[in-house]
Parts: C-alpha cells; structure tokens; sequence
C-alpha cells in the first residue's frame, strides 16, 4: 500500500515533534482495549507520516451485513497543526461522505480556516485536539448515519435521501454490493 507520490517530511524540530506525537498516538491506539473495528498501523516502518486502517464495520450500520474497509491515512510535517488526510483503498465505499479517488470529506479534516462557502463553522474544522482515534471513530460514526447534506459523492446522497423518503432502495443495494466487494464475496 506504499504511496511513492507522499513526500517524507523534512527533518525539523515540528517534523521531529509531530514523529514523537504520532508515535505516541499510534502505540496508545494498538494497545487500547476500547476500540473495536479499527485496527491500525505503519505502510513502511521507516515512515510514522503514513498509517494504513482497516475499519470493521458492524451489522447494525447502513453498511448492512458489516464490511472491512482498508485506508491510507497520511499526516502533514505540521501536524498536529494541520488535518490528515485520509483516502480509502479499493474497494471505495460507495458513500455520501467519500469521493470517487476514496478520499473522505469530513468536517474535522478539513483546514483550521474559514469556510468559503459559508458551510461549516470554524468549530466543526480541524483543532488540534482531535487525534487519529477521535478521527476514526467519527469516520465509523459516519457509516451509521452519512451526511448526505455537503456530498462528496452526489449519486450515493440522492440515493440514501430518495431511500429516506420512501423511495426505491437503491442505495442499500449499492452499499449491499460495496460490503460484497470488502469481504472478497464479489
């Protein structure tokens, strides 16, 4: 899963900050006993900027009948300053919040600046108090209730809404499809 267009950080006293914070977070994350469905590590050992996930995604989700979903997770030199961006792997979950390239759009990774569009406030963005944990865990609570109001994908959020309001079920049966191809049944 290595990514040879991500560049490696620089070596400087934020890099080196940033590598000691991500080692930290990274080993509390394997050893904790409270986070079911995520499971988390390096791609390449030399390089703390680049995590690879997998998200177990439970049965009692929109994710009908549960789902592994592998991501890149990559975190700038400037981090904890500046957001990750994290981009899911093949198969892409066909979801509202997720583009066709796999990357997620969510509010708390998107840059600590004004909104141009007006659309989130400067409280939903990027802080530094958020963490690859609070990340993941939003990014699973986004699999139980996508955000079809600012879509990333805008064919699955007018499948989930027309399915909301009664509609035909064609969103469930592309995300029945996406789980299929997670499990390797497709």
């Amino acid at each position: 899963m290595s990514s040879s267009s991500t560049p490696k950080p620089t070596s400087s006293p934020q890099t080196s900050g940033a590598a000691r914070l991500l080692q930290r977070q990274l080993k509390e994350m394997k050893t904790a006993k409270d986070l079911p469905g995520i499971s988390v590590g390096l791609v390449k050992e030399s390089n703390i900027f680049e995590w690879e996930v997998v998200l177990m995604i439970n049965d009692d989700c929109k994710y009908y009948g549960g789902a592994y979903f592998r991501a890149l997770m990559t975190f700038p030199p400037s981090y904890p300053l500046m957001p990750p961006k994290l981009v899911f792997q093949t198969p892409i979950p066909f979801h509202p919040n997720i583009y066709d390239n796999g990357e997620l759009c969510i509010s708390i990774l998107h840059p600590p600046e004004d909104d141009k569009y007006g659309y989130e406030s400067a409280a939903e963005r990027w802080s530094p108090v958020q963490t690859p944990e609070t990340i993941l865990l939003s990014v699973i609570s986004l699999f139980s209730e996508p955000n079809d109001e600012s879509p990333a994908n805008l064919d699955a959020a007018k499948l989930l809404r027309a399915e909301r309001e009664g509609g035909p079920k064609e969103f469930r049966k592309r995300v029945r499809r996406c789980v299929r191809e997670s499990l390797g049944e497709d």
